[in-house]
């Protein structure tokens, strides 16, 4: 399932250690390990603590995780919109993004130059939301400018509803409103799917801080910044990138010693991945079995056949009933042969929506 989240910022807030961290490190020995299949995109295995006991309880000669992607993108500079720095390039990457992950510098360093010349967050954020929201108003422009006089002579009603949406979400962002904070109806999110606007997609700031703050909760630029979020609904995830890149390095082992060390007990990058996996809107079922044990990504509200068609198109075309599991009735009673005593083991058909944590055996036929 090809989804990206995109890493964007300013420059010098340390988007690119962070990126660099993403792309080497493998979360868990025997899963799907990170590789980088172009220059500037990583994929990322999704942390699972499910999958360790999994792991644990069948033994399987394989273990796969879920993945997605995380795309870095260039460095943004006050006035892309109008084509300064990398301009359209930075923009036109970030159409093709699900999701904006958003570094934001919230520490202060002397030797790390910051691009304005002073540390804050709100002004950082600011400007690339300016950005973006600039993009989208030229976008909208053009849009209202192309269809305008037609739809109004010729009455149709689709092109009135798209005009008078236009016309609605160019006054919002004229005020400074994010698409995303705008309320849409299903039909009007529709219609704006083609235009891939930029400040329509879901974002996490990602506030980059020093070493010495990594256990502490008092850094003030992140104070900052998550107020700002949670203004809007979005979410806000501490990361140290410095540390992220030396704990990319280690093996498994001795990265546990280190968070220990820390005073944590997960890293930022890791709860930045759960985040991001999240905020696209996907969950996880599972496969298990001697031979492989393997986690599946899927779009939440999908049902059982869809679901099957995940692992193969035929299982979807054939799909007859799931047998289901949850996977905490599985860890509370410990074993499948206790959950079926127990009658937890359910027969689901076609109109079942899987739920995240699904342990699943698809029965199926295909006739040729």
């Amino acid at each position: 399932m090809s989804l990206t989240a995109g890493i964007v910022g300013l420059p010098n807030v340390g988007k690119s250690t962070l990126f660099n961290a993403i792309t080497k490190q493998n979360i868990l020995a025997a899963n799907y390990p990170f590789a980088t299949i172009e220059p500037n995109v990583g994929v990322v295995s999704v942390p699972d603590e499910r999958l360790d006991y999994l792991n644990e309880m069948y033994q399987p000669k394989s273990l796969v995780s879920t993945t997605f992607e995380f795309t870095d993108i260039a460095g943004l500079v006050e006035g892309a919109a109008s084509g300064e720095g990398l301009g359209n390039k930075f923009l036109s990457h970030i159409r093709q993004v699900d999701a904006i992950c958003e570094v934001v510098r919230c520490f202060t360093d002397s030797n790390v130059t910051h691009v304005t010349g002073s540390v804050d967050p709100i002004r950082d954020i600011e400007i690339i939301n300016v950005e973006l929201m600039l993009a989208d108003l030229e976008v909208i422009d053009s849009r209202i400018g192309k269809i305008a006089k037609k739809v109004t002579q010729s009455r149709d009603k689709d092109g009135l509803k798209e005009l008078e949406l236009m016309r609605k979400l160019k006054d919002k962002l004229e005020q400074n409103i994010p698409v995303r904070q705008i309320e849409l109806s299903e039909e009007e999110l529709l219609i704006l799917k083609p235009f891939n606007l930029l400040t329509l997609k879901p974002i996490i700031y990602v506030t980059n801080i020093n070493e010495e703050e990594i256990a502490s909760e008092d850094n003030e630029y992140v104070k900052m910044v998550k107020e700002y979020a949670e203004k809007e609904g979005s979410k806000v995830i501490r990361v140290c990138a410095k540390i992220e890149a030396e704990l990319s390095e280690l093996a498994d082992e001795d990265r546990v010693l280190f968070l220990e060390d820390l005073g944590i007990d997960e890293s930022g990058l890791d709860k930045l991945i759960k985040a991001s996996y999240s905020l696209l809107g996907l969950e996880t079922f599972f496969t298990t079995g001697v031979d492989e044990v393997r986690a599946w990504t899927y779009h939440k509200g999908m049902k059982a056949p869809a679901c099957a068609g995940i692992i193969h198109t035929d299982f979807e075309r054939g799909f007859i009933k799931a047998e289901v599991m949850s996977y905490d009735d599985l860890k509370s009673c410990g074993s499948e042969k206790a959950v079926k005593e127990a009658g937890k083991l359910r027969l689901e058909g076609k109109d079942y929506v899987m739920q995240d944590g699904d342990i699943c055996l698809f029965r199926f036929n295909v006739t040729k």
